[in-house]
């Protein structure tokens, strides 16, 4: 008769609030400067992050207007992705969680 073979208690403990931590969305916002020209900006929006150009424009809009727009949503190493490449245009650019 073979013994039985138990499998060893491999399950790691995680902390519910770390796991919702990493999940959590973080958001890309563009802020309005003195600087660039609306049509810059939409450009950037189109060519960057593929919008069309009616959505361009109206995140354009919203960020001379309203002084900030939300461009993108998802992990945090893909919004700082998104930051940096908006720095690389020369837009003022931040990250930030979703829910803050």
């Amino acid at each position: 008769m073979t013994p039985a073979v138990t499998e060893p208690d491999t399950a790691e403990e995680v902390d519910l609030g770390e796991r919702l931590e990493l999940g959590s969305p973080w958001v890309t916002i563009v802020w309005n400067d003195p600087v660039n020209l609306m049509s810059y900006v939409t450009y950037v929006f189109q060519s960057y992050f593929g919008f069309s150009k009616a959505e361009a424009q109206r995140l354009m809009l919203l960020v001379h207007h309203e002084g900030r727009a939300v461009v993108a949503t998802g992990t945090r190493e893909e919004m700082e992705r998104h930051v940096e490449a908006m720095h690389g245009y020369g837009l003022w650019a931040t990250l930030t969680k979703a829910d803050a």
